[in-house]
């Protein structure tokens, strides 16, 4: 059976409608038969048609043997995919077809040219305009055309391979004309290969001469520039003059270190003389052999006149005399010392005239060398500029003597080979008479199947009343005569017994009815009893105008009560606002008639941590509102996180305009954790009764007296079941 809404009138019935088959079984069997027969007739007649395929491979045939020097197989580029695809071209082009068709005279063939036997009834066709002339078109054109139509080359994927297949009425044909095209293709190729060759040897000749020419001027004129320039090379591949200086520097330098050596241990010598200091520190009075003798003498001297002290006094003639002969000592050793120290002066003063003649020279030899350099730039560029020709020349060289030797040898491998060639086929590949005819046979019996079906459910034979929607009459309950309120009891809920409008009666009891029913009291319902209820679009009007961000409902009746949250929140949601109904019943009746079934995710999989927001959210199937389901998780386990309630209320009242939160019988203390800024506390009722009554007593008591009462009896939305005495929507 086909889901279809409470609306619906008439309905599919499959049995009658698959029925139809058995009973039209010999006309689909009949028809099925005629259109096989059919098939095997024209499949047995046609003309069969043979195919086969040659097979190349792009590759590189060039041997290590015959490759030239300096080559290997990476040096030659392997053909990509783009490659291949452009030798698919290549094969099936103008030229090679046009080879090939000339090879084997395919212009007699009436296959390749329809003028060459052309029944009558083309000809007649021709003559009366309904068909183009064949002789219009030349004969080579019209091979070519059909050559085309029967030659398929393609390229194996993620391969080198190119495949091609023909197919023919002659079997014979059809693996010569691919052998064929494979063969000229070779040819082809291997003719490209020849004039490429050739045109490079006609083109490098007369490069090569001009190149000898222009190395021989270019080495001409590194000699002339460097005979003009004087440029004469020394150590190390270096001029001359730039030697010069380097050795002359080094020379300097070694004399300047010896002058100021010397000029340091004259002003060392200088100051020890002058102040009367020992001159035994100066490495150069001690090294002096006279000096080192005096040295010696005075020490003995030093010995004596000790030895002597021990028996004389100082006064002692021997003792003045040895002291006599020590002083002359001290003075010989300066006298030396001064000596030694003019010689130091002198020899300073030799190294500054020997400085001073270097750094002339090598000035000189600076400016030579600067003109050298410059010189030698130019010169540099010359033999660039010939060496580079030369390398080109032989380079040149080499490839011509390569190129003449497979040109006079005629060695020059084409890129391609065939590893596979056609045989003549055996076998048709078209017609398959027995596929094509079993094909037609289940086509057609599937066909005439469907064509039956459709017969039987366009006549309407197919079609059977729906089920409607039954809802029974609204029972008037008696309420109490209308009194005072006790101390206990507030003044907000009216005890009267105003009466309401008569109910509709049943479909049936409408349709058996008369048109205007008798003024006597047995035949007029008694009118609904109320509590000072409102309806439902007075609720809706109510939550709008109050821009309240929350409605709680409580249905002290049960679920059948639901009724009031879902039309409310669908009302509400009809009119523009991002509305979300929230189910806390224990069995889901306000969320079931929305999602027409209660197996999705709700509260009690986001109370027990098993599902987001996003998982816990869907859509209602009949308006725009969204809906939290109760939920499938364990309901112990997800009330144990009721505290978290305040936290998600506070989020969904963030995302939506209205959040509807249908709580079932709860009394005050069940609903305080929905309750916030913006709440709208609800009474659902179908009957007015005690049971009623006490609850919403209760509800004020407890701190809701802005209680307001709404009933869903009566109020009517298209295309959604309308709520009855013991239904919810």
């Amino acid at each position: 059976m086909s889901v279809q809404s409470a609306a619906a009138d008439v309905d599919v019935d499959l049995r009658q409608l698959f029925a139809s088959l058995a009973r039209n079984w010999l006309r689909i069997l009949v028809v099925a038969l005629v259109i096989t027969g059919l098939a095997f007739a024209l499949t047995w007649l046609a003309t069969p048609h043979y195919r086969a395929e040659t097979r190349l491979l792009i590759e590189t045939r060039e041997s290590v043997y015959t490759r030239p020097d300096g080559t290997n197989d990476n040096d030659k580029p392997i053909l990509d995919e783009e490659g291949v695809t452009s030798q698919v071209e290549v094969i099936s082009s103008t030229d090679i077809l046009k080879q090939v068709a000339q090879k084997l005279n395919l212009s007699r063939l009436p296959e390749f040219d329809e003028t060459a036997d052309m029944p009558v009834s083309s000809r007649l066709l021709v003559i009366a305009g309904l068909k183009s002339d064949p002789n219009e078109i030349p004969p080579e054109e019209r091979v070519l055309t059909k050559m085309r139509e029967k030659l398929n080359v393609y390229r194996v994927e993620k391969s080198r391979v190119i495949v091609i297949e023909f197919s023919s009425e002659d079997p014979r044909l059809a693996a010569e004309i691919p052998n064929a095209v494979a063969d000229a293709y070779i040819s082809v190729q291997g003719n490209a290969n020849i004039e490429s060759n050739s045109a490079a040897t006609d083109w490098l000749a007369p490069e090569i001469a001009d190149l000898s020419k222009r190395v021989k001027d270019a080495e001409a004129k590194v000699a002339s520039y460097r005979a003009q320039s004087d440029l004469l090379m020394g150590g190390n591949n270096s001029v001359l003059a730039t030697q010069q200086l380097s050795e002359l520097s080094s020379e300097l330098s070694r004399v300047r270190a010896n002058r100021a050596s010397a000029e340091a241990t004259a002003d060392s010598v200088r100051r020890a003389l002058q102040n009367g200091g020992s001159l035994d520190a100066v490495p150069e009075v001690l090294s002096s052999e006279l000096i080192q003798r005096l040295r010696e003498r005075q020490v003995e001297l030093k010995t004596n006149i000790a030895d002597l002290s021990t028996s004389l006094l100082d006064n002692h003639p021997r003792i003045r005399a040895l002291k006599s002969q020590l002083a002359d000592l001290d003075r010989q050793i300066r006298n030396e010392a001064e000596k030694i120290m003019k010689g130091l002066m002198t020899q300073a003063q030799t190294a500054q005239a020997r400085e001073n003649q270097l750094v002339g020279d090598v000035n000189t030899l600076k400016a030579a060398s600067a003109r050298a350099g410059d010189q030698q730039v130019e010169l540099d560029a010359l033999q660039r500029e010939a060496t580079a020709q030369r390398q080109l020349l032989e380079s040149y060289l080499t490839r011509y003597r390569e190129a003449s030797s497979r040109k006079d040898s005629n060695y020059l491998p084409v890129d391609a080979r065939v590893f596979s060639r056609a045989v003549a086929p055996s076998e048709p590949y078209f017609p398959k008479i027995l596929p094509i005819t079993g094909a037609a046979f289940v086509g057609s019996l599937l066909l005439m199947a469907i064509v039956t079906l459709l017969q039987e459910l366009f006549s309407g034979r197919a079609m059977r009343p729906a089920a409607g929607t039954r809802f029974e009459r609204i029972e008037q309950v008696a309420m109490p005569v209308a009194r005072e309120p006790s101390n206990h009891e507030p003044a907000d809920i009216d005890y009267v017994a105003d009466r309401a409008a008569e109910t509709p009666a049943e479909p049936e009891a409408d349709a058996a009815a008369p048109a205007t029913a008798p003024a006597t009291g047995e035949d007029v319902e008694p009118a609904r009893a109320t509590l000072g209820e409102v309806e439902i679009d007075k609720a809706v009007e109510k939550l709008i105008t109050s821009g309240a961000a929350r409605a709680i409902f409580v249905s002290p009746e049960g679920d059948e009560a639901a009724a009031s949250a879902v039309l409310v929140a669908r009302e509400v949601s009809d009119a523009g606002l991002r509305v979300l109904l929230l189910d806390l019943t224990a069995s889901g009746a306000a969320s079931r008639p929305m999602l027409d079934s209660g197996l999705f995710a709700g509260i009690t999989n986001l109370l027990a941590s098993e599902a987001q927001f996003s998982d816990v959210i869907h859509p209602d199937l009949y308006s725009d509102c969204h809906v939290i389901p109760v939920g499938t998780a364990d309901p112990v386990r997800a009330m144990r996180a009721a505290d978290r309630l305040p936290i998600i209320m506070q989020s969904l009242t963030t995302a939506y305009d209205l959040v509807v939160v249908e709580c079932g019988p709860a009394d005050a203390q069940g609903i305080s954790r929905l309750v916030g800024e913006g709440t709208e506390v609800f009474l659902s009722l179908l009957e007015p009764d005690d049971e009623v009554a006490q609850a919403a007593v209760e509800l004020i008591e407890s701190g809701y007296p802005d209680l307001t009462l709404v009933t869903p009896v009566g109020h009517e939305t298209p295309g959604t079941p309308i709520p009855g005495r013991r239904s919810a929507a």
